[in-house]
């Protein structure tokens, strides 16, 4: 598995912070830390996909993110010592990560001046979609946001051109900023279209190409 947080890094180097790494597995919807929780790892994902949940001041929980192999989480908290988790995560299915401690990543970056340039990349990165999501819910109507949610998580689940995105339709409401009445609605149009087939907690996305091209207008 390739990193883009380790790119650059010799050879060498990485395989002595992955042997200082911890090996940990998550079965499905297991909790690999909760918001507060103290942040002093980074978890470098081997296999399997993650969500990164936030509770809203009115006790509802939203997707922030899915991540998947290759990708990190738990980075942002170790820019800063003391830090706490900002969300929480959970493996969406049987998934397994790369537990690296603080002190390593704090080694490599004194070592690899390279890896502090990826590290703000990725956090630029999640601040830019963060940013992008913002302008959606004030100004891109409910129902394109779903399409746009969809889309980018069958391109996370694609496979043999086609995508089973295992999400309840109240997870993807979270991501899209709506409620599930909202996608419930726009998804039985999209079936109904013959872009998707849905089953009770996911949703097949049958015509990448057309959703993506749909999300687009």
């Amino acid at each position: 598995m390739d990193w883009p947080l380790l790119a650059g890094v010799p050879e060498e180097q990485v395989r002595q912070v992955l042997a200082t790494a911890r090996r940990r597995s998550f079965s499905r919807g297991e909790v690999v830390f909760h918001a507060g929780d103290p942040a002093d790892t980074l978890h470098l994902i081997a296999k399997g996909r993650f969500a990164v949940r936030s509770t809203t001041p009115l006790g509802d929980t939203a997707i922030l993110a899915v991540l998947g192999p290759g990708e990190v989480f738990g980075e942002l908290a170790l820019v800063s010592q003391g830090a706490a988790r900002s969300a929480t995560v959970a493996a969406l299915e049987p998934a397994e990560t790369r537990s690296v401690h603080q002190l390593d990543v704090q080694r490599l970056r004194r070592e690899n001046p390279q890896t502090n340039e990826v590290l703000v990349a990725i956090l630029a990165a999640q601040v830019q979609r963060l940013s992008r999501h913002l302008v959606e819910a004030l100004y891109v109507p409910s129902d394109r946001r779903v399409l746009k949610r969809l889309s980018e998580l069958a391109a996370i689940y694609e496979e043999d051109g086609q995508a089973l995105v295992p999400l309840t339709q109240e997870d993807i409401a979270g991501l899209a900023g709506t409620s599930r009445a909202t996608v419930n609605k726009v998804l039985r149009d999209e079936e109904k279209r013959g872009n998707v087939e849905l089953a009770r907690g996911k949703t097949r996305v049958l015509d990448i190409p057309g959703l993506a091209e749909r999300a687009a207008r």
